[in-house]
This record gives structure tokens, sequence and C-alpha cells, in this order.
């Protein structure tokens, strides 16, 4: 947020538990994503205590709107939707190259 206000982008938030991403959305995130599909899930210890594998994520955007629909949680974030294009926001720096 602190970066696109220094670049005086309007930008609107969204609080990803609170409103989580429904299929449709995350669809189209997935579909302009400029990074790699298996980078949108947090590989963290939620994703250790599900046992899932990480290599059922790469190149596999069904299999990340499938377990970002059903565990909300393993959203990496920030996500940065601009138009139909979209990135991870890590680190921040991409933000302002993408925004600009």
């Amino acid at each position: 947020m602190a970066v696109a206000e220094e670049l005086g982008v309007d930008f609107e938030t969204v609080l990803y538990i609170k409103e989580p991403p429904d299929e449709k959305t995350l669809t189209k995130i997935v579909a302009g994503l400029e990074d790699p599909v298996e980078d949108l899930v947090r590989k963290d210890s939620k994703f250790k205590k599900l046992e899932l594998d990480p290599d059922d994520f790469v190149d596999n955007p069904k299999a990340v709107v499938d377990i970002l629909v059903k565990h909300k949680q393993l959203l990496q974030r920030p996500v940065v939707v601009k138009g139909k294009k979209a990135i991870i926001g890590r680190p921040k720096g991409r933000i302002a190259e993408f925004l600009a």
C-alpha cells in the first residue's frame, strides 16, 4: 500500500481473510500472473501441516486455484493486480516497477 501511495496510484485493498477471492477471481489472477503460478501458494507451516506436496502446484493453475479456494491462508501476498496482469509483490521493490 505504501508503494502505491508514494506513486500516487489509486488502489483497492482486499483483506483476503475477511473477503477471500472466489474461484473466478483467483482464476483471473492466475491467468495474468507474471510469476510462476506455484509461487502464489505459501509453503509455510500450514502447508506442511496439510502435508501438501509443492510439486503438485508447479505449472498447475487449477491445483493452485483449488487449494487457495479451500485454504485462503495459503495465498501468497501481497498480490498486485493492474488491468489483466498480476504479480506477487515480493520483494516490495517489484511493486513500484510493476505499477510505473
